[in-house]
């Protein structure tokens, strides 16, 4: 059920929704179409323990590699040859020993683990998109390593609902404004879909386009950020899975 409407107020009995036609649908991919950062989670996990750090938490050790995934990420971007980078300066900056070949692979294998995890579609996906392609556009806007997400997206049988597909290396207001441009979208009858307040949400409803939020349970903590309110004609849905998007649209 959604628990956002801007047209009323918190207070007043929900009527029906008038169903969007003829609308341009942004969708984003990892955690909102298919699930992702679990896999990412369950590889620190196992880090953290391997680590066994004698004087710093498992809590200390996480903050210190989110503070290594940000640099990583600001010097070489987003997908696993980026996270298995972080999860070695981690190690080495937490250590006085070097890093051996040995506790090298087994790194490795925790990153491995995650490139052969076989796609788990979200519930409803499948027939939520079958439904939402015969009425709208769907365009996947999707950041991270062009190749992964590509790869990605092939093993998961959704590429005949997009009509395109984009992959920026970052998503904020620019980005999207690209994306509207080169694809002559119209603002007022353009959403961006997604699980993210700091790539999905915010930036789109910053460049003028209305967004749906669709919070996931394990939505990676570098995209945890205070979902901004819509302002002027823009509008924002909250909603609880991605099947409701069918009331809307």
């Amino acid at each position: 059920m959604a628990r956002y409407n801007p047209c009323m107020s918190a207070t007043s009995p929900a009527p029906a929704p008038t169903r969007l036609t003829n609308q341009t649908l942004l969708m984003d991919a990892d955690d909102t179409l298919w699930e992702n950062n679990i896999y990412f989670e369950q590889a620190i996990a196992s880090f953290i323990s391997d680590l066994d750090h004698k004087t710093h938490s498992p809590r200390q050790v996480r903050e210190h590699l989110n503070r290594c995934e940000r640099a990583t990420i600001a010097a070489q971007g987003y997908g696993i040859q980026s996270f298995r980078r972080s999860l070695v300066d981690c190690f080495e900056q937490l250590t006085e020993t070097r890093i051996t070949p040995e506790r090298h692979a087994r790194i490795l294998s925790f990153t491995e683990a995650i490139s052969g995890k076989e796609i788990q579609l979200l519930s409803g996906v499948v027939e939520t998109l079958q439904h939402l392609a015969r009425r709208h556009r769907l365009i996947l806007v999707t950041k991270g390593d062009v190749g992964e997400q590509t790869d990605k997206l092939e093993r998961s049988g959704l590429q005949a609902f997009f009509t395109a597909v984009e992959v920026p290396a970052e998503k904020n207001a620019a980005v999207y404004r690209s994306v509207i441009e080169q694809h002559h979208c119209d603002p007022s009858a353009t959403w961006m879909i997604g699980n993210s307040p700091k790539s999905d949400i915010n930036p789109a409803l910053a460049a003028g386009l209305h967004a749906v939020f669709i919070p996931h349970a394990c939505t990676w903590v570098l995209e945890h950020e205070a979902v901004d309110p819509p302002s002027g004609l823009t509008r924002l849905l909250k909603l609880d899975s991605f099947p409701e998007l069918l009331a809307f649209f």
